[in-house]
């Protein structure tokens, strides 16, 4: 199976530069960010709800609790949200309208609905192709996410921890390995 593809950094800014145009703008950057910043999936996205991004007092969580329903695994999950995801959630908050309630989706539709996995799932794949993108895909930013880390150094096992996996041998199929990584990886000896 042919898996979503793993923009490099130019690619990125491209297809955010991409998503962000336009009237829902905004909301788009958003759902990209909380892809490629949390590595959530794509029904975790669209199932998400203001009170789990923000507390009571209106400030945006430092991790958010994802509910056993809304998983793929039916495990629930605590995800961490960084710096900048945090403020990227707190632009997109403040040019809203209408300050939302807690119990709202964080993402409405163009006909004032919530989004569903799939019509979401088709958004950002609408986003890929305009970007000229090939290969690109609503799971890309959670590759992207997982590469990241694992490129970073960071522990696998934290790895398959903030993905919500529960096997190493799923969390390794997600890392994008390309030939100037490992030549990299040789030169260290």
């Amino acid at each position: 199976m042919k898996q979503a593809r793993v923009p490099t950094e130019a690619e990125f800014r491209r297809l955010v530069a991409v998503a962000s145009q336009g009237r829902h703008g905004p909301r788009n950057r958003a759902v990209l960010m909380l892809s490629y910043l949390a590595g959530l999936r794509v029904g975790e996205i669209a199932a998400l709800q203001w009170g789990d991004l923000l507390d009571s007092g209106g400030k945006v969580r430092e991790q958010l609790r994802l509910s056993a329903a809304v998983t793929k695994g039916g495990h629930a999950r605590v995800v961490f949200m960084n710096a900048r995801l945090r403020r990227e959630v707190e632009q997109f908050r403040s040019g809203l309208s209408v300050p939302p309630l807690s119990s709202q989706p964080v993402l409405i539709t163009r006909k004032r609905t919530s989004f569903s996995a799939n019509t979401l799932c088709q958004l950002m794949r609408s986003w890929y192709d305009q970007a000229g993108l090939d290969g690109g895909s609503s799971h890309s930013g959670r590759r992207w996410f997982i590469t990241r880390l694992a490129h970073s150094g960071i522990s696998p096992k934290a790895i398959m921890m903030l993905a919500g996996h529960r096997h190493l041998s799923t969390t390794q199929r997600y890392i994008d390995v390309k030939d100037e990584m490992m030549r990299a990886a040789v030169e260290v000896l």
